[in-house]
């Protein structure tokens, strides 16, 4: 089984309460994954397969 880290701060993410993942809004070829944290403080992340950056 995969271990998912976060896209912004790369912490290991295991059953953390409020965390997602998602398909990049742009291309749809990557998976984003954020951990609560990131998602409250709006940090950066950045599509690794076209370069999209978010949030917007």
């Amino acid at each position: 089984m995969k271990k998912l880290t976060c896209s912004s701060c790369r912490r290991e993410i295991a059953n953390d309460k409020g965390a997602t993942k998602f398909l990049c809004p742009n291309c749809g070829k990557y998976q984003i994954v954020r951990c609560f944290n990131c998602r409250e403080l709006g940090s950066k992340y950045k599509c690794p397969s076209c370069n999209f950056e978010g949030p917007n």
